[in-house]
């Protein structure tokens, strides 16, 4: 439950000499205001104010509402209040604990100026770029060489490159006019054959999957690309950006699902959530919750949830999105109801959060040591040499997996490159903390006494790296898919319909697919629409890293 709204109000006080003063001589008066008066509250100014008022209204005492709970919350901290509003700037040991600069040496500030990867791109990094291939006006293999008159010319397989940008609006649009003549004496009308193009449809195939794209993708809002097409003359209206994008959803479910089908089956499925807003689910939770007996837990509740399931199978790694009532841990459930029952148990990476395991089936559960390292970061200015400790000792560990990765080591190598480097230091790093905390040297109800018991308390799944080949170290890679969500959420706002969330979730899973295997979004979307027969024939073929060929098959036949 909410915790109550306290209201700081500063009266007008009158000091010695008459003059009023604000609220400079006593203490300011606190209102405290239960959720139940909240809501009261708010549906009397719902009726007083224009409705664009009421709507700050609103938000301004939810928010302050939500920083209250926040700040009561006994795990709660100065730090982590501000990184939960600002936003984190690092978490990074080398900032948190920058070492001292030798004399004569310029500053960490300096240094700082003089990063990586600030100079020009290079001509290969456009690979969507369109290729002209220009041969030499004059030149051809085999000539004699102009210079010398003796050596032969060859073609060399790099040649010289120069790339050149232009711009043009998202959508394009060409206008055939047609030519119409009419009979002076029997008034009859003759109008030109339309070319070929121009009979294809107001709209072409790769408009939705480009919609999509930009909408899910980018977090384009529809009434924001409405008024940037308006601006550049070609006009392409919300009502049918969403109607083009249906469309498209017809062509790409049949993949979607076989997709999903093949993520169950997965052998390292990791999943995280975070909150998502649903206008059509928000009004049903409310009917729900009025029933005398709802249909299951889920529906009793009034959270919305969008849930990322990343998923490892055959050497391919699958992004899945799920928005509604459930959490992660059910949303597990639901795909792990499609596993083929021979296969073995699926390692689980999250986080120790109760409601993201599954309940359902079995899994070899880990949780996310980034999480237990937070822990830490977030306390590092109360307890610096304590936390120092960690966080170093949890850096040594983050860098022998990254150096098993850059060696290419198998699951089972990598499991015991971790054995030879890793576990001596996880050792110690649990015997440290719990002699701090048998020891009484460290108060078990202060910040770093509840880090220790984190740790501590989650120790076995934190430290399944050590014990499980293919185990990873944390759930980072779920959390940075969930920012396509959050990024949908921050620009749009909510999704209507339960409808368009399902949408948004098919077109976001097929996006981020395409980026963990290094697959053009934008041209494998446009391709499925324009070979939708075939990929709802055959979509375990039209895979995102295996479209490619049967592309090609389809162009031979």
């Amino acid at each position: 439950m909410a915790s109550p709204l306290e209201i700081t109000v500063a009266k007008d006080v009158e000091d010695p000499a008459g003059h009023l003063s604000r609220g400079r001589r006593t203490a300011p008066e606190i209102t405290t205001l239960s959720s139940a008066q909240l809501e009261e509250l708010l549906a009397k100014l719902a009726a007083l104010l224009p409705a664009e008022i009421y709507q700050s209204v609103e938000k301004l005492l939810r928010t302050l509402q939500w920083l209250m709970s926040a700040i009561e919350a006994k795990n709660t901290t100065i730090g982590r209040l501000a990184r939960m509003i600002f936003g984190a700037k690092t978490e990074k040991t080398k900032h948190l604990y920058p070492p001292p600069a030798p004399e004569g040496s310029q500053t960490a500030a300096a240094a700082a100026l003089k990063r990586k990867g600030h100079g020009r791109t290079a001509a290969a990094a456009y690979p969507g770029a369109k290729t002209i291939p220009v041969p030499h006006p004059q030149l051809r293999p085999g000539d004699l060489c102009p210079d010398c008159k003796k050596g032969k010319l060859y073609l060399l397989k790099r040649p010289a490159q120069i790339v050149r940008i232009t711009a043009q609006p998202l959508f394009a649009a060409i206008r055939f006019e047609l030519e119409k003549l009419r009979c002076s004496l029997c008034g009859k009308l003759f109008t030109a054959p339309a070319p070929p193009e121009a009979l294809l449809g107001k709209y072409d195939v790769g408009v939705g999957p480009t919609l999509g794209y930009f909408r899910f993708g980018g977090g384009l809002p529809h009434y924001r690309l409405d008024k940037i097409q308006t601006d550049l003359g070609v006009r392409l209206p919300a009502s049918t950006q969403w109607e083009l994008m249906a469309q498209s959803g017809q062509a790409l479910e049949p993949v979607h699902q076989a997709l999903t089908t093949l993520a169950a089956q997965g052998k390292l499925i990791h999943n995280d959530d975070t909150t998502m807003r649903v206008q059509s689910l928000r009004q049903e939770a409310g009917s729900a919750n009025a029933a005398p007996e709802p249909a299951c837990a889920a529906d009793q509740r009034s959270g919305i949830f969008t849930t990322s399931l990343i998923s490892e199978v055959e050497d391919h790694t699958i992004a899945l999105f799920v928005t509604g009532h459930r959490h992660a841990g059910e949303n597990l459930d639901q795909l792990l109801a499609r596993r083929l029952a021979d296969r073995p148990p699926p390692i689980q990476m999250c986080d120790a959060l109760s409601r993201n395991p599954s309940k359902e089936f079995q899994t070899i559960l880990g949780n996310c040591l980034s999480h237990g390292r937070r822990q830490f970061v977030d306390i590092a200015q109360n307890f610096p040499q304590q936390c120092q400790h960690v966080l170093e000792s949890l850096g040594e560990v983050y860098k022998h997996d990254a150096q098993a990765k850059e060696l290419g080591l198998s699951d089972q190598a990598r499991l015991q490159f971790h054995h030879e480097h890793s576990q001596i230091i996880m050792e110690d790093l649990h015997q440290w903390m719990s002699q701090q905390i048998e020891q009484k040297v460290v108060e078990p109800n202060s910040g770093l006494g509840e880090a220790f018991n984190y740790m501590l308390k989650h120790w076995e799944p934190l430290t399944l790296f050590l014990r499980k080949a293919g185990a990873p170290l944390d759930n980072n890679i779920a959390e940075r898919a969930l920012k396509m969500a959050i990024l949908h959420r921050k620009n749009s706002l909510a999704y209507k319909t339960q409808n368009g969330a399902r949408l948004g979730d098919m077109f976001m899973s097929l996006i981020h697919t395409c980026r963990l295997c290094g697959t053009n979004p934008l041209d494998y979307l446009t391709t499925i629409q324009r070979h939708a027969k075939e990929a709802k024939e055959y979509p375990n073929h039209w895979f995102p890293w295996n479209y490619g060929q049967a592309l090609a098959n389809a162009n031979t036949s």
